[in-house]
C-alpha cells in the first residue's frame, strides 16, 4: 500500500530534504508541501493523505493548534500527525500527543528510521518508542497543576483493561503484557482497543496520556 505524506514546515530546505529521504522509498508519495499550520489544514483536507509530518513551530498557525484541527476533524478520521521537532523533550510535544498527534521525530533522524515510522503509523501504531513516549509524559506531569483529571469514559474500563491500559502506559508492548498476564497477544490487542474505542483514543499513545492524566498510573518519584 502507498502511504501519501503532506510535508509541511516553513523552512524549504528542511521539506525538500524531508521529500528526498522519503521519496527513495517506492511505497511513500509525497502528496504535497504546506509552509504554515493554516496550510497544512487545507491540504490535508484537499488530500487525505495518511500521513502529516508537521513542524511544532510555524508562523500564521503553528503545528500544535494544526494538529488538533487535524485531530479532531471526523472527515480527517484516517489521518495521523507526525510531529517533527528540534528537541526530544518540548514541553509542546506532550500537548502535541494530548491533541492527538501519533508521535514525534527529532529533524536529525536517521533516513531509514524515517521511513520506517511512516510505515508503522501509517499502520496505526503509535510512534516511535513506547517508552520515550511514557518517560515524556511522565516528566510533564510530574510537574505541578499538570493533570487534566479523569478523562470521559474511564468508568466504562473493566479492571482488565485499567490494568492493560496502565502496563501500556509504562512502554510495554502488547507481547510483552502478554507474558506478564499470560495471556495471547491477541488478547491484549483485543483489551487495547477496547480501551482506545471507550475513551476515543486515536492511538497508544493517547491511552498513555489519559493513564497519566488520570492518575491511573503515576509518575516514578
Amino acid at each position: 500500500m502507498t502511504v501519501r505524506v503532506v510535508l509541511a514546515d516553513d523552512q524549504a530546505l528542511v521539506r525538500s530534504g524531508f521529500r528526498a529521504l522519503l521519496e527513495r522509498d517506492p511505497e511513500i508519495e509525497i502528496a504535497g508541501e504546506a509552509r504554515t499550520g493554516a496550510e497544512a489544514i487545507e491540504l490535508t483536507r484537499a488530500e487525505h493523505p495518511e500521513i502529516v509530518l508537521m513542524d511544532i513551530r510555524m508562523p500564521d498557525l503553528d503545528g500544535l493548534e494544526a494538529t488538533r484541527r487535524i485531530a479532531s476533524d471526523p472527515s480527517l478520521d484516517g489521518v495521523r500527525v507526525i510531529i517533527l521537532t528540534t528537541f526530544e523533550l518540548d514541553e509542546y510535544l506532550f500537548e502535541a500527543l494530548r491533541a492527538g498527534a501519533s508521535g514525534f521525530l527529532p529533524k536529525g533522524v536517521e533516513p531509514d528510521d524515517l521511513r520506517a515510522a511512516v510505515h508503522v503509523v501509517a499502520a496505526g501504531e503509535a510512534l516511535l518508542s513506547p517508552r520515550l513516549t511514557s518517560r515524556l509524559i511522565e516528566e510533564y506531569v510530574a510537574q505541578p497543576d499538570r493533570r487534566a483529571g479523569v478523562p470521559a469514559g474511564l468508568d466504562e474500563l473493566t479492571d482488565r483493561e485499567r490494568e492493560i491500559m496502565a502496563l501500556v502506559a509504562t512502554g510495554m508492548s502488547n507481547r510483552e503484557i502478554a507474558e506478564r498476564l499470560v495471556i495471547s497477544p491477541l488478547t491484549v490487542k483485543t483489551h487495547v482497543s477496547r480501551c482506545m474505542m471507550k475513551l476515543d483514543a486515536r492511538d497508544r499513545a493517547q491511552l498513555v496520556v489519559f493513564a497519566y492524566e488520570s492518575g491511573l498510573v503515576r509518575p516514578s518519584p
